[in-house]
């Protein structure tokens, strides 16, 4: 069975999970859609990425997890130049707050009407 769009694929376990929660700025800062679409383009070229799930509701939060086979994989997508500087844009112009959580993802299961 395939994986429903917006879903990330569900590799076998253990991987690690970024999650990352944020509430935008109030106004609508220019280049925010662009940004995020070039990060979601630059996660998925890096070794070890393996998918990312997020949404945003109409208040302003947002949650986006992003899965990772290693936090060797991870720090390494921190440390991209390109990332790193669109995250010190994100502070400055896009973002009131944001927490950043890193887990490891020991069990993972799903779940679709069409399979029962």
């Amino acid at each position: 069975m395939s994986t429903p769009s917006g879903f990330a694929p569900r590799p076998e376990a253990s991987y690690y999970a970024v999650i990352f929660t944020s509430l935008r700025t109030p106004h609508d800062a220019a280049g925010y859609a662009d940004a995020a679409a070039r990060m979601g383009e630059l996660a998925a070229q890096q070794p070890g990425y393996l998918g990312v799930e997020s949404t945003r509701g109409a208040d302003g939060l947002g949650i986006t997890v992003s899965y990772w086979a290693s936090l060797e994989a991870i720090q390494a997508w921190r440390a991209h130049v390109e990332h790193s500087a669109i995250r010190e844009q994100g502070r400055a112009d896009w973002y009131e707050h944001y927490e950043l959580r890193v887990a490891k993802v020991e069990r993972a299961y799903g779940w679709s009407r069409s399979s029962s």
